[in-house]
């Protein structure tokens, strides 16, 4: 059996939290207001799922998820996460996060930032680019033809496989996209970021109706990112 610490139990989190004890994980969710706000959300988990601190979760899991906003990236552990996975689902909203000069200049990705504050850990960018609902709504069994594909970028090909493993378990095939580097092709406001898997003829937000997405469409997709100073 193996364990994922979640560090971040907001919606990304809890959602993936969900499918990972469908498909058999223990998991540990932590939050920034402590183990006891998470009674209902574990409970509701089952007896899979317990709550701790962020510390606790991370040195708990065999493989973690990183689900903060960016501002709080450096509340992520550092030492109770070396050597293992670590599974970013971070995205850089300036209004939320402020102003952040490497990522405004794009001389960097959230992902690399990650990774730099984590030195110790194996970084692999995953679920940053899905509304959440529609990763528990778009989750189809491995031979299920209607599956969809999530892009993931990561700089250790050990680490791509163990989390294209999870996925696989979830219910996602996953894309690799490459290196950390090249996880701005489905980073905020980009041609594979959360449009992607909304249903064509949606306007709205929050949408809807979801869309299976394969792999030629989001291998096209990330073929028409474009930088924002290109935008």
């Amino acid at each position: 059996m193996t364990t994922i610490g979640f560090i971040g139990s907001g919606n990304i989190g809890s959602t993936v939290a969900r499918l990972a004890v469908r498909a058999g994980y223990d998991v540990v969710m932590s939050n920034s207001r402590g183990p006891e706000t998470l009674a209902d959300l574990v409970a509701e988990l089952g007896e899979h799922a317990r709550a701790a601190t962020a510390e606790e979760a991370a040195a708990a899991g065999d493989l973690a998820v990183a689900t903060v906003p960016l501002k709080s990236l450096h509340d992520i552990p550092v030492d109770a996460l070396r050597g293992k996975v670590v599974i970013d689902t971070i995205n850089y909203y300036p209004q939320r996060d402020g102003q952040v000069a490497e990522l405004d200049r794009e001389s960097t990705t959230t992902s690399e930032l990650v990774q730099r504050h984590l030195p110790g850990s194996k970084v692999v960018k995953c679920f940053n680019n899905i509304y959440f609902e529609f990763i528990e709504r778009l989750a189809r069994p491995i031979d299920d033809p209607d599956r969809s594909v999530l892009p993931i970028a990561g700089d250790d090909t050990e680490a791509k496989d163990e989390v294209t493993r999870v996925l696989d378990a979830i219910g996602f095939a996953a894309y690799d996209v490459g290196p950390l580097s090249e996880g701005w092709r489905f980073q905020r406001d980009t041609a594979a970021y959360a449009g992607l898997y909304v249903a064509e003829g949606e306007t709205g937000w929050p949408p809807r109706n979801a869309r299976r997405v394969d792999v030629p469409l989001l291998q096209e997709r990330l073929a028409a990112a474009k930088r924002y100073k290109d935008m």
